[in-house]
């Protein structure tokens, strides 16, 4: 392998990894989705739909 393909592959390589280890990174630092609790919400409905 030529000097040239070895500097191409390291750098493509390193190119994937960096964007995987920042996604990653991302991923786990990301605080959680406020998300509405369905029970605390409908604690005054006493009927439920299908009824």
């Amino acid at each position: 392998m030529n000097t040239s393909a070895l500097i191409m592959m390291i750098l493509a390589q390193g190119t994937v990894i960096g964007f995987a280890v920042y996604f990653f990174y991302r991923v786990l630092t990301t605080p959680p989705k406020q998300e509405p609790d369905s029970y605390t919400d409908n604690d005054d409905e006493t009927l439920r739909q299908g009824d």
